[in-house]
């Protein structure tokens, strides 16, 4: 048994003992729907997760999971870029999570960038409850994701400390690039 878990393991660890539910959360990059069918799930049939893909392939196989699992009916799928989720979602939110990178087993042309990342991130800060997280897995290296990481790290390092709470965890044993945890709890 793994006492430390990986990153994404922290991640659900931390999701898990805040959502509840009736929660509203989003799920920023829906992936092929492990993340969103989570949410699902931590919500129940009284909340809403708010499922964002650029990719059609990437909702189509979060949509056949969520129905296969009987929680379509709680999820907005919604194609188009994390960073406009304040379009989408008036009210706040209980959690938002973010894993980046590509789409597993998909094109590595086409993934979470820099810019829009950032952009997401900043939103998701506003639309968050207070004691509600940003939960962000980092995944670099091989041919992609460095420069979204940098941009990343750089922005956490200068939020408020006074608004927001922000944890990160990384394996420094570990070899090609192991994904970084990071967690943001917003105080007030």
């Amino acid at each position: 048994m793994e006492i430390i878990k990986n990153a994404l393991g922290q991640s659900h660890h931390l999701i898990r003992s805040v959502v509840k539910p009736g929660d509203i959360v989003i799920d920023a990059t829906a992936g092929n729907g492990h993340d969103t069918a989570f949410l699902a799930e931590l919500v129940g049939s009284g909340g809403k997760v708010y499922a964002f893909d650029i990719q059609e392939q990437a909702l189509q196989q979060t949509r056949e999971r969520l129905a296969g699992l009987k929680l379509l009916d709680r999820v907005e799928l919604i194609k188009d870029g994390h960073q406009n989720m304040d379009r989408y979602v008036a009210g706040k939110v209980k959690a938002v999570m973010f894993n980046l990178g590509y789409l597993p087993g998909g094109d590595h042309r086409i993934g979470t960038r820099g810019d829009t990342t950032v952009a997401a991130i900043l939103k998701s800060m506003d639309l968050v409850e207070v004691n509600g997280i940003i939960s962000i897995v980092v995944y670099y290296g091989g041919d992609s994701g460095f420069e979204e990481k940098d941009r990343v790290m750089d922005l956490i390092r200068k939020i408020d400390h006074r608004q927001f709470t922000v944890m990160k965890t990384e394996f420094v044993n570990q070899v090609n690039c192991p994904p970084i945890f990071v967690c943001i709890e917003k105080l007030y």
